[in-house]
């Protein structure tokens, strides 16, 4: 496991996070000798995982916001039982820059990227600006700062449509549409940026050109304190239900191996462009010929042990 900025020993754990991903955080642990903490709500009190620690701590009521999503109780709880490290699994407060800086204030570990790793690439917008500086390869379209009517228009007609407009700051689908027609944009744009509102509080869009039957690919990278940064080959998940993967399967049936090497080269150059520390993946939509990035994911992902399926590493360890 590693650190934010230089690795340094611990002994014991906090698992900030429930359920499946707390078991499986613990089962790694145990085998490296750590000793463990689990954090639970007044729901989860018989959960797995809450039996499975060397010691459980109740956070708070059952709502989320009034126990995992509770940075400062998580922070104290790891104080009181001295934990010196917390893995915040993935949902949550994984992507939360505010908690990593949190943990690094409080003097622990945070398993995981840097606030500013997180902060650079959780915007749709702003890692694109970023890849495109670093050469990595991106979908026509546009994710300036003007918000505007007329710029968003004027940036759809020369992507060429059909053309997608994205929430900056979204995911799972919401805030995203389909624009097939240059009639049909503003209409779009006023929904889009609605339900980018309500689930995001944040009403910025981006253009992408639209690709037509594309494969939807994503490669696990991983990186420690000392520069080192590996791709550990790619996921297919172009089966789909709502923007939601159903079925990833390892390594992708769709792509040769110089594919696969130009995807995987390309998700090296966009983690190493942020410097990228700890478990993370970087998404692409491929039209059968090129790849372009789509976005990162700055956490361990649900789907992580498909690749460790076919390495044998243990991503949390």
């Amino acid at each position: 496991m590693k650190g934010q900025a230089q690795y340094r020993r611990f002994r014991t754990l906090l698992i900030a996070n429930r359920g499946e991903i707390a078991c499986r955080v613990i089962r790694t642990a145990r085998a490296m000798g750590l000793r463990t903490v689990a954090v639970y709500s007044e729901a989860d009190a018989d959960s797995m995982h809450v039996a499975m620690a060397d010691e459980a701590v109740l956070l708070g009521p059952a709502r989320a916001r009034d126990s995992y999503l509770n940075i400062e109780r998580v922070i104290e709880v790891a104080r009181q039982t001295g934990a010196e490290a917390v893995h915040p699994g993935y949902g949550f407060l994984s992507e939360n820059a505010e908690f990593a800086q949190a943990c690094a204030e409080a003097g622990l570990v945070f398993v995981g990227p840097t606030p500013a790793m997180m902060t650079a690439m959780g915007s749709k917008s702003g890692s694109k600006a970023l890849m495109e500086k670093a050469g990595v390869p991106l979908v026509p379209g546009y994710h300036g700062e003007a918000q505007d009517d007329a710029t968003l228009a004027a940036a759809a007609d020369k992507a060429g449509y059909p053309v997608l407009v994205k929430a900056s700051a979204g995911g799972g689908g919401r805030g995203m549409r389909i624009v097939r027609a240059a009639g049909e944009l503003a209409a779009a744009l006023v929904s889009a940026r609605r339900e980018a509102k309500a689930a995001f509080g944040d009403d910025r869009m981006l253009i992408e050109k639209f690709v037509q039957n594309p494969r939807h690919i994503e490669v696990q990278i991983i990186g420690d304190s000392h520069g080192n940064l590996l791709s550990l080959f790619e996921r297919e998940c172009t089966l789909q239900r709502r923007h939601q993967k159903v079925i990833e399967e390892a390594p992708s049936p769709t792509l040769n191996a110089a594919q696969r090497e130009t995807v995987c080269a390309a998700a090296r150059k966009a983690a190493g462009a942020v410097n990228y520390v700890g478990a993370g993946t970087i998404e692409f939509v491929s039209d059968g010929k090129d790849v372009f990035f789509i976005e990162m994911n700055t956490r361990l992902q649900v789907e992580h042990p498909v690749t460790e399926l076919i390495t044998g590493i243990d991503l949390v360890e």
